[in-house]
């Protein structure tokens, strides 16, 4: 039997100073030695990926502020056109019951003469 190894596998090996036969089976010292190439390629692997997961997320939470801050922006406009509209009815309606007094204090007025 063949014992197929991966290039990083190759890689790791070289790195680290260690040949394993082309042919099975492997020593227990080799065997050892290729799990532990193995479980740093996983760990290297595991750790790009949660690197790919928390940029994900904070790709997405940084568009939920952006979306926030645009909603926030929008509904502080039209705060401030309601408050201008409410200002506007405001002073209408006080001239209207300015009016309206000035009428009933005439006409009361009127009428006792």
């Amino acid at each position: 039997q063949q014992l197929h190894l991966t290039e990083e596998e190759k890689r790791l090996l070289a790195q680290e100073g260690v040949t394993l036969p082309n042919a099975l089976p492997l020593t227990q010292a080799e065997e050892r030695i290729l799990k532990k190439v193995r479980r740093k390629i996983r760990n290297k692997q595991s750790a790009q990926d949660s690197r790919r997961r928390k940029k994900e997320y904070l790709d997405g939470l940084e568009n939920r502020v952006a979306a926030c801050s645009a909603q926030n922006q929008e509904l502080r406009n039209r705060v401030q056109e309601l408050e201008k509209l409410n200002g506007s009815l405001l002073r209408q309606l006080q001239a209207l019951i300015k009016q309206t007094s000035n009428k009933a204090a005439q006409t009361s007025t009127c009428a006792l003469v």
